[in-house]
């Protein structure tokens, strides 16, 4: 039987508030978004590994606050000035460490979003502390901002991502799939991502159900890659 074609169509991730599935690994950063206007010097850095949701944690706070989004790669060519009128969030933060423009531009917008009253959320993959920045000013006031962490995913919430990572790719697993990716896959948001493409793919490439040997056979596949 002739493989079924496989068209690159990105998932469009659900990021809403309502889309945020709440457990005790993230309950914590989720409260601190929604109290927002009593962060401490106005700013927050949110920090998790790649996947863990600190991208659609920014998207509800900036839904709620009226907040801009800038990727921290974007900011050398940025327009402070404008930025500053309004909520800031810059998304992986932590990018822009070793590079001189980038640095300074966060720089500044640190201290003007703050200066005009308006709130600053960073998002980064680690504390600041080990961002490695170089501009010793930008890092001083990087470290004493407060830091909210997400943690690794408990058996609910990996439950709830792969549920979520499944929907968004428009793809209904069959029910013994989800039990069985929270009982073998690893425990990690970047191996749930893996797993649900993999799966993605086989179901295409075999125009079958994504069925629990399927799961099987991703979770062995990611395994032997990591090896």
């Amino acid at each position: 039987m002739a493989e079924q074609l496989r068209f690159d169509l990105s998932a469009r991730p659900a990021l809403g508030r309502e889309d945020f599935f709440v457990s005790p690994s993230n309950a914590m950063a989720l409260a601190m978004i929604d109290d927002w206007r009593n962060w401490p010097s106005s700013k927050l850095v949110i920090k998790g590994p790649k996947g863990s949701g600190k991208t659609h944690l920014a998207h509800v706070w900036a839904e709620m606050s009226g907040a801009r989004i800038i990727a921290a790669q974007d900011l050398p060519t940025a327009s402070v000035g404008e930025l500053a009128q309004a909520p800031l969030c810059v998304e992986d933060a932590h990018e822009a460490a070793g590079n001189e423009d980038a640095e300074a531009h966060l720089f500044h917008l640190h201290n003007l979003v703050i200066a005009e009253g308006h709130a600053l959320l960073l998002t980064a993959v680690d504390e600041p502390a080990r961002w490695g920045l170089n501009l010793p000013d930008l890092a001083s006031r990087m470290q004493g901002t407060q830091v909210a962490t997400l943690s690794a995913p408990d058996d609910d919430l990996l439950g709830a991502l792969m549920n979520k990572l499944f929907a968004d790719r428009q793809l209904s697993p069959n029910l013994d799939v989800i039990p069985y990716l929270v009982r073998h896959a690893p425990r990690s948001f970047a191996a749930a991502q893996q797993i649900v493409a993999l799966m993605d793919d086989m179901s295409m490439a075999a125009r079958k159900p994504l069925s629990r040997d399927m799961a099987r056979r991703a979770v062995a596949k990611l395994q032997d890659t990591d090896t």
